[in-house]
């Protein structure tokens, strides 16, 4: 007999991984696209084959933005971005209590982020880049999105490790 308390979390566990394999996507596509508009700035500066293109500075600077947050929302899915291991070897249950603080931390940057990115955001809403034109909002957006992301996935480790602490299952 299953308890119905038990499939929500699995159901969560399920979004959750989804979330962060779409989030390593498009890791891999930002990075895939940069190569882009970089490889043509190179070649506009050191050869007359093609014209030297403005746009592709700010095009790169804004494909650098999105791929090192998400990058550092992935970091925090896999408990690696934020974590130093400085501590001697401990029991199960003392890592889990230092690790809930660290996450602690995590929690709150993000809500850092998400606060300030939120008006970040607001700055930019009806603001265009000089030279690509593109909406500033798209590429300070990337700040609250951070936040959020960190939010669900550090909490998402707090749950394990209080699990942990208190002597309960883990996953």
């Amino acid at each position: 007999m299953t308890d119905v308390a038990d499939d929500v979390p699995t159901l969560w566990r399920r979004l959750t991984a989804g979330y962060a394999r779409l989030l390593e996507i498009l890791l891999a596509c930002c990075v895939g696209i940069l190569i882009f508009p970089v490889t043509l700035q190179i070649i506009s500066r050191y050869t007359a084959l093609i014209p030297s293109y403005i746009w592709t500075e700010e095009m790169a600077r804004f494909l650098f933005v999105w791929t090192i947050m998400i990058g550092a929302m992935v970091g925090v899915r896999e408990a690696q971005h934020f974590e130093i291991d400085v501590w001697p070897t401990l029991s199960r249950r003392a890592e889990a209590a230092v690790r809930i603080v660290a996450r602690l931390g995590v929690l709150a940057m993000a809500l850092i982020f998400v606060f300030a990115g939120i008006e970040f955001t607001r700055f930019a809403w009806n603001r265009t880049s000089e030279l690509a034109e593109l909406p500033l909002w798209m590429i300070h957006i990337a700040w609250p999105v951070a936040g959020i992301s960190w939010i669900i996935f550090a909490g998402e480790q707090i749950v394990d490790e209080t699990r942990v602490l208190l002597g309960g299952a883990t996953r």
